[in-house]
């Protein structure tokens, strides 16, 4: 949380101009505010739409002041062309789980404010910063302090986890889990089920139903920072700040998994 600092007068901000702090530090109070205003009740399809509209405003304001001559990118508001030409665009997910979000005592729901350069990645630009919130797990992930992916092997003498949609996960992820023998485990917003493969909680998230940079953009940030393996389902690295943000797969894991899992994908496709 921001901290403040008394002066004779008056208190004032102190400035974060670190921009791994700045992201978690946005992603915890916006979640704050989406816990506040979820212990306030009412009907769920309202709570949902406050809740995505609050957080966005609240993220706007703050990157507005914190970092007025960035562009954002985020899926509650217009997406400004001028991203494209931009050094720095902050790609923000105000609210995503909103479905968990408006289900009483789910906490599989999260907000997340990534960061991404053009200066990164020899000047063709990626992901330098990302903070992921799960305010209602009382946790925020970052790329201040990233959970170190070699090192989490999990129980090696079990079939590997793969957190999937609740409700929709595509016939490839389906195809790919029966090839290797994988448990489906359904979980709600793709940062939360990011963070339980982060958190050794699960292996694999494997995505091919298509979805948008605001989506994993912080998770990203954040698996990559760590040491995770993170690529497109053909094996190809994820880019960002595209110019249409649809994304339409992902694969994150660790990195003792990913020929495996690659080669698996490969044989679902060719299936097909």
């Amino acid at each position: 949380m921001r901290k403040i600092v008394a002066d004779a007068v008056v208190g004032c901000y102190v400035p974060l101009t670190d921009d791994h702090a700045l992201a978690a530090d946005l992603a915890e109070r916006a979640g704050h505010l989406l816990l506040t205003l979820r212990a306030n009740g009412g009907d769920p399809d309202e709570l949902r739409k406050a809740g995505d509209r609050q957080s966005h405003e609240f993220l706007m304001a703050e990157l507005a002041r914190e970092r007025p001559g960035d562009a954002v990118l985020s899926e509650e508001g217009v997406d400004d062309r001028a991203r494209l030409t931009a050094e720095r665009v902050w790609i923000v997910d105000p609210l995503d789980g909103t479905r968990e979000f408006g289900e009483e005592g789910r906490s599989d729901w999260a907000v997340h404010v990534a960061l991404w350069s053009r200066a990164a990645d020899g000047g063709r630009g990626d992901l330098v910063a990302g903070a992921v919130g799960l305010p209602a797990q009382g946790r925020v992930l970052s790329t201040a302090a990233p959970v170190p992916g070699a090192g989490n092997a999990g129980e090696e003498d079990r079939p590997l986890r793969m957190v999937v949609s609740r409700s929709r996960a595509s016939q490839l992820v389906r195809d790919v889990a029966a090839q290797i023998g994988a448990e489906l485990v359904p979980c709600g917003s793709a940062g939360a089920k990011v963070a339980t493969v982060l958190m050794g909680e699960n292996d694999v998230y494997l995505h091919s139903g298509g979805f948008y940079e605001w989506d994993t953009a912080a998770p990203v940030a954040i698996a990559r920072a760590g040491g995770f393996h993170v690529s497109r389902i053909d094996g190809a690295q994820v880019r960002y700040n595209q110019d249409n943000p649809l994304l339409p797969d992902i694969l994150v894991c660790r990195p003792a998994n990913a020929a495996v899992l690659l080669n698996a994908i490969r044989e679902a496709t060719h299936a097909i």
